[in-house]
């Protein structure tokens, strides 16, 4: 991707959904405003998806529709946010795969869970989940803003690859908040500051999205055509989401992190 490219996305994100399906239609104009904010906020932290879903069961899909429809805005933000991390030198495709493997396997064998499932109950072990790790992030800052490679290489690559198959489940099965918890593993048990992380959660989500988004394809609960529309508005905000975390830095991530689990935590048991 180059300039002319991202250029090119951006017009065609804000302008073409609109040319194409006419302006008085309201729900679509805010499904790309919708879209844009939860890319913007995938790219620091997580939990845009928090916004979508239930804004799409209100427009009348059911569920697992939404959920599935999400996926398609997902995989094209990420797209757009992984060659800007990789233009900007952020990613390594050569080094930073190895946790593409069990993140991609567990993101499957999710998506598979996810077909029959209620999550009400999940959501609110979710929302604990959260709280405790804002008072991580918050009480040991150093972890989180510093690169601590070296002491994750300490723990065995089983403990690793179980806590990403984990991962990848979650991920697969609802992606609600699970940018948080994929920071979470590259931080505490890969040793990387969150701006390395937060890229190499944008790769990690991209690939197991794929695979996620298949599974519903082939059960078909995917909404094409909403979920395109929404995933224009998903890639201008991620374009720009991403392009500010690398000029921010981690210690601006940080704190962005902080605001957005408190949001979602309290989002998810029901506060407001």
């Amino acid at each position: 991707f180059d300039d002319q490219i991202y250029d090119f996305i951006l017009e065609f994100s804000l302008i073409k959904p609109l040319i194409l399906n006419s302006m008085n239609d309201n729900s679509m104009l805010y499904l790309v405003l919708l879209g844009f904010a939860s890319g913007f906020i995938n790219m620091f932290a997580g939990g845009g998806s928090m916004l979508v879903v239930p804004f799409l069961i209100f427009l009348g899909l059911p569920p697992h529709v939404a959920n599935a429809t999400n996926r398609v805005a997902i995989l094209l933000q990420n797209i757009v946010s992984t060659a800007t991390f990789r233009q900007k030198k952020i990613l390594n495709f050569k080094t930073d795969y190895p946790l593409l493997l069990p993140t991609t396997l567990g993101s499957i064998l999710g998506a598979f869970t996810a077909v029959d499932i209620q999550a009400a109950v999940l959501q609110k072990m979710i929302g604990g989940l959260l709280v405790v790790m804002f008072f991580m992030i918050l009480l040991d800052p150093n972890t989180w803003v510093k690169s601590n490679i070296e002491k994750a290489k300490a723990r065995h690559p089983w403990v690793r690859f179980l806590i990403f198959l984990g991962i990848g489940f979650y991920g697969g099965f609802i992606q609600i908040g699970v940018g948080f918890f994929m920071l979470g593993g590259l931080v505490l048990g890969c040793g990387y500051d969150l701006l390395k992380a937060n890229a190499l959660k944008v790769l990690l989500i991209l690939i197991y999205t794929f695979g996620a988004l298949v599974i519903f394809v082939w059960y078909d609960l995917v909404d094409w055509r909403t979920g395109l529309i929404l995933a224009c508005g998903n890639m201008a905000g991620a374009w720009i989401g991403t392009r500010l975390s690398v000029k921010w830095g981690a210690k601006y991530i940080r704190y962005i992190l902080l605001l957005a689990l408190v949001m979602v935590a309290l989002k998810l048991f029901g506060i407001f």
